[in-house]
């Protein structure tokens, strides 16, 4: 093998699996949370969402062709749930190592109705990163052959496309940062990154206390992985593995001090095409090395893959203008899609960094007084920090779905999360879905009186103090006011909205 030119089989096989992994977690997620969020008596239903779609596009067809997605046919609990089961089966398929065009056609449509139809809870960048990576290894796969290691070689023109991906990304994120905020500019940025981000891991204390010099130092990093690095993605074989290790080190460094969801490990699968069977038959088992010089020494043509490479290619080229002129463009966005099908995408995270960490808390109490009197009990995050005594979990690349958009709704009103007061009326009620979403229920036995939200301050406490604590708090304010089943405002608003009749 070491005299052959560049193959690509055990890299074909490496990507495969990692994106099955992470398929299977990202269906996963939607088993357990698909329906108390976008279900029928969800926090945002699926079905007035339609409506709205559809009454602002003129039609449900019109809808139907600007967000793509198998629930406009059928989207009741049955639906979402039966096909979130469907999807994490056929990703457990790609993980054992069998794929071809259908298996991983099925998976990508699957996931764009999802993310179609989930609304600010699919939002996020990397849901529309799994889609366009998806969309890519399909293309990978011979059109019926599930081995490993099918007679057909990977085409190259799809490796490339893998790395074209990784270079949007990662120059994208470069980008916006160095534009967006002054924090990273002048090295800074770290300082509070750690503290701040949307939910801190087992490491981030560890991390944020780190002296200012090293903090520094990794800003530099960040730079060196995200605006030098993929630049050299397109240089010869060993520029290029440096580059690839250079990312994929970047992406390990953020998986260890935070938790990004399935962010981090979806961003090292383009990387991986960075590398060839000469670099994997150092590092992966010798059978598995055997298996692929086997396959290449077998291998036949295939025109029509090659064929439908190409076009793809040309796709990909026609499709990637509006991102690349977005990202040479001093008014760049970032996590954004360009087409109804998310095949080509401009990407970008933390173009700005928070200063300070503010975190809202819903309370609620059985007791007639208000106010502080009152014994107030709070519902406890999965993810978020609440009890000031309890260390961050780890959570990624597993997604709390609730806690994001919580951090995203602690730095705004109530009022520009509307769904808030959707969840308050649900707690109201102790709405087993609801509840679900946190990691207990204070009120077991009988759904409490009143509920508000409380905003909140909070900072790292340093390791080593005396109480044991990992934070400190301090209360801003109410953020929901104090709130019954019994409020005509809160009823009215609810109803106007079409949550309750």
């Amino acid at each position: 093998m070491e005299n052959r030119p560049s193959t690509y089989w055990l890299t074909r096989f490496m990507i495969l699996r990692l994106l099955g992994i992470l398929y299977a977690v990202a269906f996963l997620v939607a088993i357990n949370q698909i329906v108390p969020l976008i279900g029928s008596n969800g926090l945002l239903p699926i079905g007035i969402y339609f409506k709205e779609v559809s009454a602002a596009l003129g039609s449900a067809g019109a809808g139907f062709v600007r967000l793509p997605s198998v629930f406009w046919f059928w989207h009741s609990d049955t639906a979402l749930l039966s096909m979130t089961w469907v999807g994490l089966l056929l990703s457990c398929v790609v993980v054992a190592g069998y794929a071809n065009v259908p298996l991983l056609t099925a998976l990508w449509l699957l996931y764009m109705s999802f993310v179609h139809a989930g609304q600010e809870w699919y939002g996020y960048g990397w849901e529309i990163q799994l889609t366009e990576t998806g969309f890519l290894a399909i293309f990978l796969c011979p059109l019926l052959d599930m081995r490993p290691f099918p007679k057909y070689a990977p085409p190259l023109p799809i490796i490339v496309l893998f790395r074209w991906l990784t270079f949007r990304i990662m120059l994208g994120s470069g980008l916006i940062k160095f534009r967006g905020d002054a924090t990273w500019r002048n090295m800074t940025a770290l300082y509070y990154y750690f503290e701040t981000q949307p939910i801190p891991g087992p490491l981030s204390r560890w991390f944020h206390f780190l002296p200012h010099v090293l903090l520094r130092i990794g800003v530099w990093f960040n730079w060196l992985a995200e605006l030098v690095a993929p630049w050299f993605i397109w240089w010869p074989r060993l520029s290029r593995h440096i580059a690839g290790w250079v990312i994929v080190l970047f992406q390990l460094a953020i998986i260890l001090s935070g938790n990004l969801s399935f962010l981090n490990w979806l961003t090292i699968v383009p990387a991986l095409a960075c590398f060839d069977d000469r670099f994997w038959s150092k590092l992966l088992p010798g059978r598995l090395v055997l298996k692929a010089e086997a396959a290449a020494n077998r291998a036949e043509e295939s025109k029509p893959m090659l064929t439908t490479a190409w076009v793809v290619t040309g796709l990909v080229v026609l499709l990637s203008i509006q991102p690349t002129l977005n990202m040479l463009s001093p008014g760049q966005v970032m996590n954004t899609s360009f087409d109804p099908l998310d095949l080509v995408n401009t990407y970008g995270a933390f173009g700005s960094v928070g200063q300070e960490r503010t975190n809202v808390v819903f309370e609620g109490t059985m007791d007639d007084t208000l106010g502080n009197k009152a014994n107030w009990k709070p519902y406890i995050y999965k993810g978020l920090p609440v009890l000031l005594d309890k260390r961050p979990p780890q959570v990624a690349p597993y997604q709390l779905r609730l806690d994001w958009q919580m951090w995203f709704a602690s730095m705004a009103t109530a009022q520009q999360y509307p769904w808030t007061y959707n969840l308050v009326w649900k707690l109201l009620h102790n709405d087993p879905g609801a509840v679900g979403l946190f990691a207990g229920n204070p009120f077991p036995e009988k759904p409490p009186r009143y509920i508000r939200a409380v905003l909140y301050r909070y900072r790292f406490a340093k390791p080593g103090n005396p109480q044991g604590l990992y934070w400190t708090r301090e209360r801003i304010g109410d953020w929901i006011p104090i709130l019954a089943t019994d409020n005509p405002h809160l009823i009215a608003f609810l109803k106007s909205q079409g949550w309750i009749l």
